[in-house]
Formats: C-alpha cells, sequence, structure tokens
C-alpha cells in the first residue's frame, strides 16, 4: 500500500485537482489512500471568517460567500453536469452548518479554540469530499472516509496529541475490509475520544498522511506539493538552488524545523521508527525524481545537504552576576515560557552561567519578556538580574548535514563566508551530533547570507559578483561589452560568475534583481527611471546581495564623494575617477580604513595608468617590504600623445582637438594639459607608497599660458591655444634645438613632488615612448639602480575598460 498526500496548491482549483487524478490514476491496481489538504488558501480565509465573527464585523459573510462561491465553482468545472446535483446539495448543507457556526461566534463575541477547530475542519472535508467525487465520476475505483473516524487525539485544541494506539487500531480495521483501491481521507483534522473536531497543527495534512502510513506499514509516503523536491536552499531566495536527490530522516527533520516548508516536521516522527520512506515529489512536475528521505546512507564527501532559515525570530536574554552559580535558574526560566505555551527555537547560555540567551518566534515576543520579567521581578529588584533583555527583527540561518561531524573547518567556513559579506552573527548553537549549525542574524541579511553560504557551500566554488555601474560613456561602453564577451570565460576558468544589476547615466538608470541583459543593456537603460544618485545608492544596499560592487566610470566628484557611504555599507567600490584618492589626505585615508573596517575592497587601478598595472605593482612591493626612495613617470597618455604629435608643421590647437576626439584627453581637455591630472596621479602613487601628501604640496611647472588656464569653457580653452601658437612653437624648437623630445614628467623623490614638461635625451627610457604610452620608473630599495619599470598604453576606452575589469577579477579572487 502507498499513502500519496497532496497540498494545498495541488489542488487550489479544478485545473490542479485534475492532474492530481492523473497522477493518483498511474498508479494502477496498487492500493493507496490519498490525503488531501483543503483548497489552496482556504484555511486561511476560513481563519479570517471566523476572526471577523468574533469581532463582531458582518465582513465576516463577505468571506463566507467567497468560501463558498471557490467550492461551488470547482464543482461545476470538476464533476459533470448529470452528476452535480448530489454532490452540491452535500457541500451546501455543510456550508449551512458553517454558517450556523460562524453566526454563533458572531452572535456571542468569541471564539473558542474548540469553535476555531470545528470552523477550519470545514476546508479539509469539503475538499476531501469534493476529490473523491470527481474520482469517482473519472470511473477511478474509489471510496471516501471522514480522517475523523480513524484518527483519534487528546482535546488539545489546536495542535491535538494523536493516540496512537487508538489510531492504528482504526487504521487497520478499516482498510483491512475496504474493497476500493482508492481512498480519499482529508488531512489536518482528526477527532478526540470524546467526538469533538481537532485538528494536528498547521501543515498537519503530512502528519495525517504519515500517520495512515505508519499504521498501515506502508510501501511509501509521498508527499505530493509545488516543487520537486526538498531544495539545498529556498529556491525563490537562492536561484541557484536545487533538489536534493536523497537526504536522511534526520537530515530533513533538521531542514523541515529551520524552514524548509515542503515538509511539516512531525511528519517523519510516525514512519522513522518502521524505516517507510518519504518522497517529495512536485505535482506540477511529476516526472521530476524529486527527493527520496530514508535512513542514512549519505555517501562520502558529502557535508553539508542543506542550508535553511527560520525569518520572525526574536532573542530573549536573562543576565547577571546573580545567575551565577545558582540552582534552577535555567528551570525557572525555561518553565515560565513552556507555561504560556512559548516554543524554544535556540538556546545558548554562557559557560560563566552568567546569561541564558534563547530564540523565539517574533510574535511571542512582548508576551514573554512580560512573564520573564515577573517572574524573576525579585532578583531584579535586587540588581542580581538585569530585566530581559530582547532583540527583534532577526532570523536564524542553518547548516544542515548527518557527516558535518566528521568533517573538520565547516563552522568556521559559515563563518568566515558570513564575515566577507559583512553579515553580523548575534548568536551561534550547535549541537553534539553536530549535524547542524545555526546562527542568529539581522533579517535584513537573511538574502545575502543563504546565496553567500550557497555558493560556498554547493556551486562548486563558482562566486558570483554583483555589479551597479554608474556611468556608461565611452569607458563604461567598453567595459560592459567586455564582461559581455569574456562571461563564459570567466565562469569556466576563473569561477566567477558577474551579472550587472543596475546601470546608469546621468539621464537615467536601470536596475533588474536577475541581471541586465548585456546584449541590449542601451535599450534596458533608455527605458528605465530618472537618475538619481541617491536613489541608486539605496536600491543597492536594499537589493543587500553579497560580494556587491559598485563601478564608478565617471569624472564626477559628487560620485566620488559618495565612495563612504558604499564602503560602509559593506559595497565594495571600483573606479577610475581620480578625484577620491587625490583629494584631502584624510579623506584618503579614510577611504582606506573603511575598506579594511567593513571588508569592502576599494580598488582604483586605473587611477593611474589605464589598464597598466601600476598600483597593484606599487602595493605589492610594499607589502613585501620594499621601500619607495624614487618615482620618476610619464603618467599622461593625452600629454604625451599630444607632444609625440605636435611639431614645426602642425599646431598645438589641432593635436590637442585630435587628442580629445580620440578620447585621449578628458571631455574637457584642460584637466589634462594643466597638469592637474598628472598631479593627481603622482599624488597617487606617493600616497600608495606611503607617504602623507597633498595636492598643494606638489608643484606644478605648467607650460600653458595664464589666460588658457583661465579660461571656464572648451570653445575659449581652444580660441586661447590658437592665440598662443607662437609660444607653444617656441617650446618645441628649444626641445627640438637640444635634439630632445617633449615629456610631461611627474617626480617623486625624498617626499616632494613635481610635474612638468622636460626636455629629455636620446638613450633616456622616456626618449622613445610613443603615442599614447605611460611609464613609469620605480626606485626603491631593492631596485636603486636599476628601476622596476612598468610601460604600455596609458590611455584610451579599451584600456581604462580593462583595467576596471581587472580590479573587479582582483576582488572576486579575494
Amino acid at each position: 500500500m502507498k499513502v500519496l498526500k497532496f497540498g494545498g496548491t495541488s489542488v487550489a482549483n479544478a485545473k490542479n485537482i485534475s492532474q492530481v487524478k492523473n497522477i493518483v490514476a498511474s498508479n494502477g491496481d496498487t492500493k493507496i489512500v490519498v490525503v488531501v489538504s483543503a483548497l489552496g488558501g482556504i484555511t486561511d480565509l476560513l481563519l479570517t471568517t471566523a476572526n471577523l465573527a468574533s469581532d463582531q464585523n458582518k465582513e465576516y459573510r463577505t468571506y463566507l460567500k467567497e468560501i463558498e462561491e471557490r467550492h461551488m465553482q470547482t464543482i461545476k468545472e470538476l464533476i459533470p453536469v448529470q452528476s452535480q446535483s448530489k454532490v452540491l446539495s452535500k457541500v451546501k448543507s455543510e456550508l449551512n452548518i458553517l454558517e450556523t457556526l460562524l453566526e454563533g461566534a458572531f452572535l456571542i463575541g468569541e471564539i473558542t479554540p474548540k469553535l476555531s477547530d470545528k470552523i477550519v475542519s470545514f476546508g479539509e472535508l469539503l475538499s476531501s469530499y469534493i476529490i473523491s467525487e470527481y474520482f469517482a465520476s473519472e470511473k477511478l475505483d474509489v471510496g471516501y472516509q471522514d480522517s475523523r473516524e480513524l484518527i483519534k487525539t487528546n482535546d488539545n485544541h489546536g495542535k491535538a496529541a494523536v493516540n496512537f494506539e487508538m489510531t492504528n487500531a482504526n487504521c487497520l480495521a478499516y482498510f483491512k475490509d475496504t474493497p476500493h483501491t482508492i481512498t480519499v481521507c482529508a488531512g489536518f483534522i482528526a477527532s478526540s475520544v470524546n467526538g469533538n473536531s481537532t485538528t494536528l497543527g498547521r501543515g498537519g495534512s503530512d502528519f495525517t498522511a504519515a500517520i495512515m502510513a505508519g499504521a498501515l506499514n506502508a510501501e511509501v509516503l509521498e508527499i505530493w506539493t509545488d516543487v520537486s523536491g526538498m531544495y539545498t536552499a529556498n529556491p525563490k531566495i537562492v536561484k541557484q538552488a536545487m533538489a536534493i536527490p536523497h537526504i536522511s530522516y534526520e537530515e530533513a527533520m533538521e531542514l523541515s524545523h529551520f524552514g524548509a516548508k515542503v515538509l511539516y516536521p512531525p511528519t517523519i516522527q510516525p514512519v522513522l521508527s518502521k524505516g517507510i520512506s518519504i518522497v517529495i515529489k512536485n505535482t506540477f512536475e511529476p516526472e521530476a525524481a524529486g527527493t527520496l528521505i530514508t535512513k542514512n546512507q549519505n555517501e562520502k564527501g558529502k557535508t553539508v545537504r542543506g542550508i535553511s532559515h527560520v525569518e520572525s525570530i526574536a532573542l530573549l536574554s536573562l543576565e547577571g552576576p546573580g545567575m551565577v552559580g545558582i540552582p534552577g535558574i535555567s528551570k525557572r526560566f525555561f518553565e515560565v515560557l513552556s507555561n504560556a505555551g512559548i516554543s524554544v527555537v535556540l538556546i545558548t547560555q554562557a559557560s560563566s552561567e552568567h546569561s541564558i540567551c534563547v530564540g523565539i518566534a517574533s510574535s511571542d515576543a512582548k508576551k514573554a519578556v512580560a512573564i520573564v520579567n515577573e517572574a524573576f521581578e525579585y532578583e531584579i529588584s535586587l540588581g542580581k538580574i538585569k530585566p530581559v533583555i530582547l532583540e527583534e527583527d532577526l532570523a536564524i540561518i542553518a547548516l544542515v548535514g548527518d557527516n558535518m561531524k566528521s568533517h573538520q573547518g565547516l563552522s568556521g567556513k559559515m563563518f568566515s563566508t558570513l564575515g566577507k559579506n559583512n553579515v553580523n552573527i548575534r548568536v551561534i548553537a550547535q549541537g553534539a551530533s553536530e549535524r547542524n549549525i545555526s546562527a542568529v542574524i539581522s533579517k535584513g541579511d537573511v538574502k545575502k547570507a543563504l546565496n553567500a553560504l550557497h555558493e560556498e557551500f554547493f556551486e562548486e566554488n563558482i562566486k558570483q559578483l554583483n555589479l551597479f555601474v554608474m556611468g556608461v560613456g565611452n569607458v563604461g561602453a567598453k567595459f560592459l561589452n567586455q564582461i559581455q564577451q569574456q562571461k563564459k570565460y570567466l565562469k569556466e576558468y576563473l569561477k566567477l560568475n558577474i551579472r550587472v544589476i543596475g546601470i546608469s547615466n546621468s539621464r537615467t538608470m536601470a536596475f533588474d534583481e536577475n541581471g541586465i541583459s548585456l546584449k541590449n543593456w542601451e535599450s534596458v537603460l533608455a527605458e528605465g527611471e530618472k537618475a538619481d544618485s541617491n536613489k541608486f545608492f539605496e536600491t543597492i544596499n536594499s537589493l543587500n546581495y553579497r560580494n556587491s560592487i559598485f563601478v564608478d566610470n565617471t569624472a564626477s566628484p559628487a560620485v566620488s564623494d559618495s565612495y563612504t557611504t558604499y564602503l560602509r555599507n559593506s559595497i565594495s567600490v571600483v573606479t577610475c575617477n581620480k578625484i577620491a584618492c587625490s583629494s584631502d589626505y584624510n579623506k584618503y585615508l579614510e577611504l582606506k580604513q573603511m575598506a579594511r573596517k567593513y571588508n569592502s575592497p576599494f580598488l582604483f587601478e586605473t587611477n593611474v595608468g589605464a589598464g597598466l598595472p601600476i598600483i597593484d605593482t606599487l602595493k605589492n612591493l610594499i607589502a613585501s617590504g620594499d621601500k619607495v626612495k624614487k618615482i620618476q613617470a610619464v603618467l599622461s597618455g593625452s600629454l604625451n600623445f599630444v607632444f609625440n604629435n605636435f611639431n614645426d608643421q602642425t599646431t598645438f590647437h589641432d593635436v590637442v582637438l585630435q587628442a580629445q576626439k580620440e578620447g585621449y584627453t578628458e571631455p574637457d581637455p584642460k584637466i589634462d594639459l594643466s597638469g592637474i591630472d598628472v598631479m593627481r596621479k603622482i599624488l597617487i602613487l606617493a600616497r600608495e607608497s606611503g607617504y602623507q601628501l597633498d595636492i598643494e604640496d606638489i608643484e606644478n611647472q605648467s607650460f600653458l599660458p595664464e589666460e588658457s588656464l583661465a579660461t571656464t569653457n572648451n570653445d575659449d580653452f581652444f580660441a586661447s591655444l590658437v592665440k598662443h601658437e607662437a609660444s607653444f612653437q617656441k617650446i618645441f624648437k628649444e626641445a627640438s634645438k637640444k635634439d630632445c623630445k617633449l615629456k610631461y614628467v611627474a617626480q617623486f623623490e625624498n617626499g616632494k613632488a613635481s610635474v612638468g614638461l622636460q626636455h629629455i635625451p636620446k638613450g633616456h627610457d622616456f626618449y622613445n615612448l610613443e603615442g599614447s604610452d605611460n611609464i613609469v620608473l620605480f626606485f626603491t630599495e631593492r631596485y636603486p639602480n636599476q628601476p622596476m619599470i612598468i610601460k604600455g598604453a596609458g590611455a584610451g576606452a579599451e584600456v581604462t575598460a580593462s583595467g576596471i575589469f581587472a580590479d573587479i577579477i582582483r576582488i572576486g579572487n579575494f
């Protein structure tokens, strides 16, 4: 014999019930018991209706009418017209009884647990009767049996305790004599030995099926629901979650206790001792394998089998010096909670006995605080124990697996993963069996925590990076295209899955929680909402993804001012914007300190040399104990381009204009030609070398006329270049006479920095620097005479984008 249970979603409407019939019919001549829940949503409607009635709110009649219409419509869609009369009459009769009960609650203005059980039982009573009649109309060999005649309980209404001796005897007697292949029974409901309707608690339909399976020594218990088994994590929160093919009873109980809602925790108890297998199947994908639950047959190497969570948790802490060494404090504490019917989900106690901390449902929090404070009123008045400390808006996350105890370091791996993602752990609990490691965290961090842990334990070490890109112009567009091009390579060879969740330009911004398609990001952005930098941050923060990275491709001072906000919220920052790192030294220092404090990398490789690994190389030198003595560099690709192309056959104006058109300069070319850009770069290198320096400390030997420096727009600036062409030609001729080339050089030595145009003779490392290339010479204690040289393309959207990309990969490898 087999027992099949179908949940509320499986019997939510006529279409779904028809699918249930196909599954039942596929069992052929095998004797089966079909246990069904109420039509999807009906139990909640019944509870709402009952509460409204007890509040003497006439609106309950509206809900009652909706309940009636749902059942009548289901009958009309399922049962042939010629067979409907009997079914409609029976259901209408039951609904009249329900209406009478609700009228009684309305008149007296209250509802007792006993009456509540009677009212909510109608959901399963009606659905099971309708489904059995539908099966009969489809020519199945079916009988209907009221579960209240089989399952006997005490009178603890709301969550009655089963009398297994009587129940097992009833089930064996009934099913021994039933002539039908299929028997349909209502889940959730039972009756006391006095004949009163009782219920087995929410999720009790699973329990009903398990009770019957245990009583009948069934071959298998099948739980049919709307997902294809128990998952490694909640698939609604963790998109990469996968069904677990095979799991032990104990693992299933732990996962269900900690929020895996496909299985009601008590379900396993009646079948565990008899070794009856449980299969979790999907009504809407019956061909899917689902999850098989049996005795532990976990293959070697499988440690963590699932990650689960319970939301809406509150922590109660009782502490004080008067608890130390005093017997009975814990007993009194838990006894008070037990007597009030408050269930404790998690317990931890300091070895000093100075404090006890328990996790309970948030709905019980205020009640628990009041009764515990009352119970320890005397000790509190003497100052021996503090009033109860309450913390709310929390959740429990748990790693579950039978074989976890035989693998070292799992706790460390769990807590390290959470720490890297700035998920603060309030309480930790681990049982002696080591089958479960639990941690209490903020409710707002659940999504991030579950995804981070799932990535760590189940996804073959593929790390997901979630990018939020501000600035999608020349550099930003190239960057997005590079991600699109390399996405497959990164996942296959570097184990990195990069998703762009948000993008913004100065006009619009767009977000997609599942990742923006980089094939058509332009059209997505065009249809986005109005750009708002504050809202951009708020969206990132509210999404609270692990490994979130803010990418700044702008040159905006306002955007650079926001870095502290991002870093403080554990959002990494990657930027080609030089303003932040070249601003006030204390601001620069604050950003570096915040990155360390909140474990949020702050990378800006492209601030110097575009895609060249200049800053990264410098960091490695310093980290290895080397010390920088001197830096000489050509750091402006735009200025190098200009002076490589300027001669007595050209005009300075035309060469600068060409550099701007080809993307080598900033939109405002004066930033490059004034030397301020190079000043920022040498300042950053000096700071990264460990020196305290500000922009005002750098000597700028500008070659631009004062009139050019004083301009406020590009038109006036270019006009001034034409006006002063003679002075630019003079600069060129002076260098030519010495057989030298003009290079704009940055230098740092003995704590002092300068930038300016220099005559570079033949044989110098800078002399043959072509196009827009950059070059940096690091003279250090290890490289005192022959410097370490880094040379290559130092400007252009493509190489700058690749530098940003490299920083993203660095974060992925952290």
